[in-house]
């Protein structure tokens, strides 16, 4: 089993989720710029899109800088030649990891036998580990494999699907504490972190364990890190709006007089009735006025790296996340909803702060 960088992580770390038309590169260098987490992940990409047609546009997905690493791309597909191919060149383009998606719930994924649906066919998602880890050293690599799953289709298969994945002497598997069947429609069950936990230790397997799903913050994830044993924490839709988030991380883990001042600080104003890092942060030094400059700079950075291949309407999913919990943040969302590019989001902005804020 290779570890890689992940050996060299403390415990409990963080790790910003991959989240279709989310986290693309524009996306992932505010968080990296603004908040940095311990890893972050690519969107997923398709192995077959890769290796049988629209790399160029692909590739754009997989673009990434070195503030970004450690950086692991993720992959779908249930081909394992193409997953092999695809794995050896996001090998060769030098990434920190590569991860397989095994629990996205979308029927165009699934009607491929990619994502959620492999937890239906474990023989064929078995096929794609091994081939996924011979792509790694066809490119004279020794970079770190990992699965990203459900604990099950449509019930709780932990007992059955996830043994067979940590049999493959995977890096680090991270469970997403729903079925495939619940979506996002039920709370994440964070017990059944601690059931893997449990399981990996009894198979006497070094993989790490991250779980996902419903953390609010940092504060959430540490107390869910906690009480589940997991290695790791994985935060997806609280970042959205929110580039700050893993910004007040004690990321570092040294062993300073510092460090333990800190975490002394936080423990009392906790125990003060403090829940939410962030929350304090926020209060005292995230204003609107910076929220808007951000969300501006989003923009723009979107348009110059994927307004050739992808609409500006994506970017329209953050307005709501980044403008919000002010007088008139409504009037100006409806407003930039209204808006085709980045240069007519900066003007409403700069109207809006000039006129009306």
């Amino acid at each position: 089993m290779e570890l890689g960088f992940w050996k060299q992580l403390k415990k409990p770390f963080f790790a910003l989720a991959p989240m279709a038309d989310v986290t693309d590169p524009a996306f992932r260098r505010i968080i990296a710029k603004y908040g940095k987490p311990d890893v972050t992940w690519t969107e997923f990409v398709s192995a077959d899109g890769l290796m049988l047609g629209g790399r160029e546009a692909l590739m754009k997905d997989l673009a990434y800088t070195e503030a970004e690493r450690p950086i692991v791309a993720q992959l779908f597909g249930s081909n394992p030649v193409t997953m092999h191919d695809a794995v050896k060149l996001c090998a060769e383009l030098g990434f920190d990891g590569i991860d397989i998606n095994m629990g996205c719930p979308d029927k165009s994924i699934e009607k491929q036998g990619a994502g959620a649906a492999m937890i239906k066919t474990p023989d064929r998602a078995v096929a794609v580990i091994r081939a996924a880890k011979a792509g790694i050293l066809d490119a004279g690599k020794n970079i770190p494999l990992s699965v990203k799953t459900r604990i099950g289709y449509a019930k709780n298969e932990i007992a059955t699907w996830i043994p067979l994945l940590l049999a493959e002497d995977i890096a680090v598997l991270t469970l997403h504490c729903r079925t495939r069947k619940e979506l996002s429609l039920v709370p994440a069950r964070w017990e059944h972190v601690r059931e893997v936990v449990a399981l990996r230790d009894a198979m006497g397997k070094e993989t790490r364990i991250i779980g996902n799903g419903d953390v609010r913050d940092l504060s959430d994830g540490y107390a869910k890190a906690r009480a589940s044993g997991a290695d790791g924490v994985m935060i997806g839709r609280a970042v959205f709006g929110n580039p700050w988030l893993f910004a007040q991380s004690t990321k570092s883990h040294t062993n300073t007089l510092l460090t333990k001042i800190k975490d002394f600080y936080f423990i009392v104003l906790q125990k003060l009735g403090f829940k939410n890092r962030y929350w304090l942060r926020a209060q005292t030094t995230i204003t609107k006025e910076e929220h808007l400059r951000v969300l501006v700079e989003h923009c723009l950075l979107f348009e110059k790296l994927l307004g050739d291949v992808k609409s500006f309407a994506v970017m329209k999913k953050h307005f709501k996340a980044y403008v919000h919990g002010w007088p008139g943040a409504k009037e100006l969302r409806m407003e930039l909803m209204q808006t085709q590019n980045a240069t007519e989001v900066e003007k409403s902005v700069a109207t809006y702060l000039t006129y009306r804020a």
